[in-house]
């Protein structure tokens, strides 16, 4: 029998064991009995992974070569995202499924044995740790040929849910400092699985991105006694110009300063850490506007495009109170035909340089006919 557990706005989570001990959790927005098992074949899992440290940046960095062997742009009658056939014996051992999550089966982090500590950093003279953390995989939906923007507001509401309530349980594990969900849509950006489909890494030490932010935010709190993010969306409400949706309780905007020739922030108007603070009247009005979003992306050319949508979000157990929830989409395209290529100012500098300005972008995503 499966374990049961109730969530906020009627979602049932219901665990059940994989054939090679892994979890799987099926989210379903009404009571739904799970029974199917993982009848596969067990197979050994891979072990942990390595972390060594960049000492010219202090960043850690993974070592995971087993993932060399991981599923590879497989054809739709072979994808593992699927629900099982008769078949097609996949990670989903059920014949249909609302949303799930298991853990990567190809992680590049993942549990460590016994007592675990990060090694301290010294420079050159660091230790390589192990690789602790996790790594779980989340499935939208059964429907192989969908994506975000097609899913039901329910469909959005049961996903947010499963999101609110990995993070919630993530945070328990003592050794997990900063859990970031994302989405990869498109070849362009990587993709190897075209199902509907996010990750949620779950990093044992803080992610170079977030410290930077952290940092950043610390320093603004220090001088003016206010988050920096929350100006910054106060900044977008003022001018007004970048902003492409807004509703009772979230905004959607091109950032001032963005990265990508089409970049999307959403943010709470009411601000909260992370995705488990969200209030229930928060979490409830987060679909429409996610789709609405999305689709006027897929609108600004009528194509389907790539990107990379993350939740960013304050660390588990530190500078909780400088560090706002919010929700990233950059799309690499900027033309039919054309993509903006990460080169040599931006990979190798770090300096971005953009061609298209935010207010023209924004423009063109609020003209987008829904």
């Amino acid at each position: 029998m499966s374990q049961v557990i109730k969530l906020d706005s009627g979602v049932i989570r219901s665990d059940l064991p994989m054939a090679d001990g892994r979890t799987i959790r099926y989210y379903d927005s009404a009571p739904h009995t799970r029974t199917a098992s993982d009848t596969r074949p067990v197979e050994d899992q891979p072990g942990i992974g390595e972390l060594r440290l960049d000492p010219l940046l202090n960043e850690w960095v993974v070592m995971a070569a087993h993932r060399q062997g991981r599923v590879f742009l497989p054809p739709k009658e072979l994808c593992p995202l699927c629900p099982t056939r008769s078949d097609l014996l996949s990670e989903i051992p059920d014949s249909s499924y609302e949303v799930v999550v298991f853990d990567n089966r190809s992680p590049s982090l993942r549990a460590p044995e016994g007592d675990w500590a990060l090694p301290d950093i010294l420079g050159t003279d660091t230790d390589a740790g192990t690789a602790a953390g996790k790594c779980e995989v989340i499935c939208f939906t059964d429907n192989h040929g969908g994506s975000f923007a097609d899913l039901s507001e329910r469909q959005v509401r049961t996903l947010m849910e499963a999101w609110r309530d990995r993070v919630r349980e993530l945070s328990t594990h003592s050794y997990i400092r900063h859990i970031a969900p994302f989405e990869n849509r498109g070849e362009e950006v990587g993709v190897t699985l075209f199902h509907p489909h996010g990750q949620i890494y779950a990093y044992s030490y803080i992610p170079a991105r977030v410290e930077k932010m952290l940092e950043v935010a610390k320093a603004h709190h220090e001088e003016t006694g206010r988050v920096l993010f929350d100006d910054v969306v106060a900044r977008e409400l003022r001018d007004g110009d970048r902003i492409i949706a807004r509703n009772e309780h979230w905004v959607a905007f091109v950032p001032y300063a963005a990265r990508y020739p089409f970049e999307i922030h959403v943010a709470p108007l009411s601000p909260v850490a992370d995705l488990a603070s969200l209030s229930a009247e928060q979490a409830d009005a987060f679909p429409a506007i996610s789709i609405e979003v999305m689709k006027r992306l897929d609108g600004v050319f009528g194509i389907a495009m790539a990107y990379i949508a993350t939740w960013h979000q304050a660390p588990v157990r530190e500078g909780r109170e400088y560090l706002r929830l919010h929700w990233q989409i950059a799309s690499v395209r900027r033309a039919p035909g054309k993509l903006k290529y990460l080169a040599g100012s931006e990979s190798a500098m770090g300096a971005f340089i953009m061609d298209l300005k935010p207010e023209q972008s924004a423009g063109q995503l609020r003209d987008v006919q829904l």
